[in-house]
């Protein structure tokens, strides 16, 4: 595979990232590298068995607003499944990591995400939850795990989170609906992720190898050009990476 190649030699896949460039409108790829310096995954979004494809994608659409850059989605009774009239073209900018297949998709996830340093955090008003703005983002990494609007998150999440917030309420109406919830958690926590001194950007091999798939992302033609980068280089057969 060509990607294990780039993400493996730097030096190498800044060249690519520079020949790439040569063929994208000067004001796109500032754009790109503009949007890249405030990506994060020191905060990550995680979607368990939601059904309902608009809220799902109303969710990517957010995350991909703020800079979230991973989209963790579990799949048990439903399949997920994306609404291109309502992400109008946000997902192709997310890295997204999907748990089905086994026994126990949520325990799979949640051993994932602990094993990468996030704490586990349930949204939910139910127990005895934080407000979002008393989460001390101070204490490492966190995934904020969101449920079905109809029965919310599983008793899997709920038993093994690290802790739980809620959104503050002021009506008789007990629930937002998911994409509301998740774009008000998601925007408080990142507001003040970025007013902090917690360093949230992406590390530099991080950002590289992103750039090098989103300029891609952005052209049509990037196999010919990638074929033609490996011809100039002189590299032979590249299509055995």
């Amino acid at each position: 595979m060509q990607d294990k190649l780039f993400n493996s030699n730097p030096e190498l896949r800044r060249e690519l990232i520079d020949f790439l460039s040569r063929f994208i409108l000067e004001r796109r790829v500032s754009q790109i590298k503009n949007v890249l310096k405030e990506r994060t995954r020191y905060i990550t979004v995680v979607l368990e068995d939601i059904y309902q494809s608009q809220n799902a994608s109303a969710v990517l659409r957010t995350c991909e607003c703020l800079g979230i850059q991973d989209v963790h989605y579990i799949e048990g009774v439903h399949s997920f499944h994306i609404n291109p009239q309502v992400v109008i073209g946000s997902s192709k900018w997310l890295t997204f990591k999907n748990y089905k297949g086994s026994e126990n998709n949520s325990i799979k996830a949640i051993e994932s995400l602990r094993a990468n340093g996030y704490r586990i955090v349930a949204t939910s008003p139910h127990v005895n939850e934080k407000r979002i703005d008393n989460i001390d983002l101070g204490k490492g990494k966190v995934a904020v795990f969101f449920g079905t609007e109809k029965s919310g998150l599983s008793q899997t999440i709920m038993n093994n989170a690290d802790e739980f917030i809620s959104i503050p309420m002021f009506g008789f109406t007990e629930s937002y609906n998911i994409s509301v919830s998740a774009a008000i958690v998601m925007s408080s926590l990142l507001n003040r992720l970025r007013g902090s001194e917690i360093s949230y950007k992406l590390a530099l091999d991080e950002g590289e190898i992103l750039l090098l798939s989103w300029l891609k992302s952005t052209s049509k033609n990037w196999e010919m050009m990638e074929k033609r980068f490996f011809q100039e280089k002189n590299i032979q057969h590249f299509e055995k990476y």
